[in-house]
Order: C-alpha cells, then structure tokens, then sequence
C-alpha cells in the first residue's frame, strides 16, 4: 500500500557505502570539481614536460646573465667569521649555539653584524652542527649567499659605459681561490673591467675568495664561461688582443705594445701554466722578468706585476 516503508524494496539496503540510492549522497560527490586540469607541461608522464626538462637542461649548460653558485657557503669557528666580517664578506646571516662562551670574539662578531644589520640567529648547537655539516664551529657561524656572477659579454659595455679600451683578466684553470681573490683585488686596484674564470675545474667566488680579495669583489664583476678558449675568441672577434702570461714568453711585459688598446691578459694555473689550446689561441705569450734562480710567480703574482705594468704604460 501507499507509504508503507516496511514493503520489500521500497528501500535499497546495500549500496557499498552510498548513504542513499538517489543522487543526494551517492552522487553528490561525483559532482564536486577536482580543480582545473593541469597544463600538459607539468604532467611528468607528458611528452611536453619531458620537452620543457630538456629545454632547461640544455639552457643550464650556456652561461647565462645573472647566474648564481648553486648553494650558499658556510663560515665555521670564531677567527674565521670575525675576519669575514671585517673584509667585508657578504654575510647575510650570522649564528651562534644557545649557551655559547661569550668571548672578546663573539662580542666583536656581535657588534659588526648589527653595525652592518646581518641577521643574528641563536640555534641549538646540534642545529648549528647540521647547518656547518659537523664543521668545528665553536659555537659561531656565517652564511654567505651565492655568488651572483656577471656575464662575460658584461665586462666588454663595462668599458663601454666608462668610454675607456678594455682590460680584462682570464684565469685558466686557476683552482686556489685565495689566488682568485687575489687577482680580483688587484684587477680592481689597476682598473681592470672584470675577471673571467672556467666554469669547471677552476676555483669559484668561496669565501676563501672573498676574503682574500679584501672587499673588491664587490666593486668588480667576476664572469664564468663554459669554454674559454671560445671565450677569448669571442674577444678577439670583439676586438681585443689576447696575452698569455708564460715563462717562455715571446717578449717581455716591461714596454708591452699592446697595453693601450682592447686586451685580455690570460693568467695560467698554478703547477701547469697556460693549457696547450688557450696558450695556442692567445695573439702573443708575455713573460715576465725574474732573476734566474726564481722559476716562476703564482698566479696571483704574476697577474698583479702585469696588471700593474699595462695600467703605467696607459698612463
């Protein structure tokens, strides 16, 4: 009869867990969106992802504009940050273990990042061991940001916008960054435009750079090329001169006929010198002067005597 509920069927029973047989609960939630579908670049099983990884794959292998070092770089133990600070390391953020000894040190170290406004962070000590990678800290620490580096291409309107010939530095395969520092501070000091360094296999902007360089790699560009024997090509194509810094260089740096225009001076590695194909593509190799029982200078060195000569000779 009429609305009897207790007839066979007039209600569904079962229904693997659907509240009810009509569209109230069941479907209800059939009918809610799931959002707007995902563009076939961001779907990892599509070929336009895998596209666009390679795309970004083969864009990372080129020297870009602006390109950072991938990660930031740490500072461990008291001397060490109090003299980075006083250098003028680019610091960002400083930090110290709960319950550290507040030595002369510290308090300098204190003083410095508020003179400056770096951050000043107290962690525990088993936190700061994990953001040093378990370096001995004593209980202080800096964070350096990554390197932003310059691109090579930069140093030439460098010149430009200063309306004066370039003078740029090249170091091959140079791998001690204190040397790097150094010839950051004296390319600064003699009016250089910019250092350019190999992206593999050669020293970067650490902190052992930065310090050595005294605060002047913050007043000049430093590039990173992937190839550079291309790179002095290019600078050739550019119309600079190319010199290589060698012992058994073809004429002497004293009285350099080509320190007045455009040049780049190529500074070899510390144990090898120039490689065969830098050495091969520079216009002329320079050496310079020393006493014989002296073999040769480091590259910091010799990078600072020929800067020094060709800034005299353009007067």
């Amino acid at each position: 009869m009429a609305g009897n509920s207790q007839r066979r069927g007039a209600i569904k029973k079962t229904g693997k867990g659907n509240p009810t047989a009509g569209s109230g609960g069941r479907v209800k939630r059939g009918l809610e969106g799931k959002g707007p579908t995902p563009k076939a670049k961001d779907r990892p099983y599509h070929k336009a992802f895998k596209a666009e990884q390679a795309k970004q794959r083969d864009a990372s292998k080129r020297p870009q504009r602006g390109r950072k070092t991938s990660d930031v770089e740490w500072i461990a133990g008291r001397n060490p940050v109090v003299e980075a600070l006083r250098e003028g390391v680019p610091v960002n953020a400083v930090f110290v273990a709960e319950g550290a000894e507040r030595d002369a040190r510290l308090r300098e170290a204190f003083e410095m990042a508020a003179d400056r406004g770096i951050a000043l962070m107290e962690v525990s000590r088993t936190e700061l061991d994990r953001l040093t990678f378990g370096a001995v800290h004593q209980g202080l620490a800096a964070r350096i940001p990554a390197y932003e580096y310059a691109h090579p291409d930069d140093l030439l309107d460098r010149a430009k916008d200063e309306g004066r010939p370039p003078l740029i530095v090249a170091l091959d395969s140079v791998t001690d960054p204190r040397n790097l520092g150094a010839v950051v501070r004296s390319a600064a000091a003699f009016g250089a435009h910019g250092v350019v360094i190999p992206e593999r296999r050669a020293a970067g902007m650490t902190a052992s750079a930065w310090k050595t360089s005294a605060g002047a790699a913050a007043r000049i560009p430093v590039a990173q090329t992937v190839n550079l024997t291309r790179q002095l090509k290019e600078y050739q194509d550019a119309g600079c001169m190319v010199i290589g810094l060698a012992a058994d260089g073809e004429v002497g740096v004293t009285g350099l006929e080509l320190a007045d225009g455009p040049l780049v001076v190529v500074v070899g590695s510390e144990g090898n010198g120039l490689s065969r194909l830098v050495a091969e593509t520079c216009d002329q190799l320079v050496s310079i002067p020393m006493a014989n029982q002296v073999e040769s200078l480091n590259a910091g060195v010799a990078a600072s005597v020929a800067l020094y000569e060709v800034a005299r000779l353009r007067g």
